[in-house]
């Protein structure tokens, strides 16, 4: 079988140079194995993804030569899958709903801190510092009945004491330079969230779930989310799912050293085409040829 790579940008912003060094590079990846390359869109934030920078990734793409295969997957389009894989966490125990607002978390986390650091996860954001895991059953049918946003977490002890050692194979380099077998460490990121009352799924429970569903065999992706591979090697035990390679890459940074934004309207694809630049040129911007 041919590898599977993909590309998976989100229609919440246009592209700029870090994600046509990251797409140009699955590209040729893809062509250089005899493989195939899919293009998917990360459309399940309803508030910031919209329609015309859709279009726009469509039509830069095409601009820099990248054929992918048709259709391209919208996530928007495949909520139940996320909800099918959800409800097979909830049947093992894994999942539960937590009600603490946003602001709630943060007075949770100063609390205690007011003793020491309280732990962030490789993002650097604080673990969930709530009990929701701990309320009686009828407390939770109370609350779920009511109008009170919640939650759904991955109970990280339960979860990992049931899959064991986890790891994953390393084809790139990860910002502290490892590669090749690396030990998944998905007790870093704490209870993660794994969906909304508004929203059905996240990131990370919907990226597993489309790799596995659209073959993809080859993970080409910045090293921004190297630790977020442990959380996702976690999943795709739990849910039975194939194990992809995975293959790290460095990121373009910015004149102050931070990852490029799609606010950034200097590195922007539109802004630089409409410059006068052309498809090669953006090869050569991003180190290409």
């Amino acid at each position: 079988m041919p590898p599977v790579f993909r590309f998976a940008p989100s229609p919440n912003g246009h592209l700029h140079l870090g994600h046509a060094f990251s797409a140009l590079l699955n590209f040729d990846l893809a062509v250089q194995a005899g493989g195939r390359f899919l293009l998917r869109i990360e459309d399940i934030d309803t508030t910031r993804c919209r329609p015309e920078f859709e279009s726009a990734i469509y039509e830069d793409l095409a601009w820099l030569g990248i054929a992918w295969e048709e259709p391209a997957r919208r996530q928007s389009d495949h909520l139940t899958a996320y909800r099918e894989a959800l409800d097979r966490l909830a049947a093992q125990g894994l999942v539960y709903p937590s009600f603490e607002s946003r602001a709630e978390i943060a007075r949770l986390v100063a609390e205690r801190e007011a003793n020491g650091r309280w732990p962030r996860d490789p993002d650097g954001a604080p673990l969930y510092p709530g009990s929701a895991r701990l309320l009686s059953s009828d407390e939770r049918a109370k609350l779920l009945r009511s109008d009170t946003p919640y939650a759904l977490r991955l109970d990280m002890a339960a979860a990992c004491a049931r899959v064991g050692d986890l790891g994953w194979i390393e084809h790139g380099e990860g910002p502290d330079g490892a590669t090749g077998t690396v030990a998944a460490r998905p007790q870093a990121w704490g209870d993660v969230i794994l969906a909304r009352k508004e929203t059905p799924t996240s990131y990370h429970l919907s990226v597993v779930v489309d790799d596995a569903l659209q073959g993809v065999t080859e993970v080409v992706r910045g090293q921004d989310l190297f630790w977020s591979t442990s959380l996702h090697r976690l999943l795709q035990r739990l849910l039975e799912l194939p194990q992809p390679v995975y293959r790290h890459h460095r990121l373009l940074l910015d004149d102050s050293g931070r990852k490029l934004s799609k606010s950034t309207a200097a590195t922007g694809l539109r802004e630089l085409r409409a410059g006068g630049k052309t498809p090669a040129d953006i090869r050569r911007l991003v180190g290409l040829m």
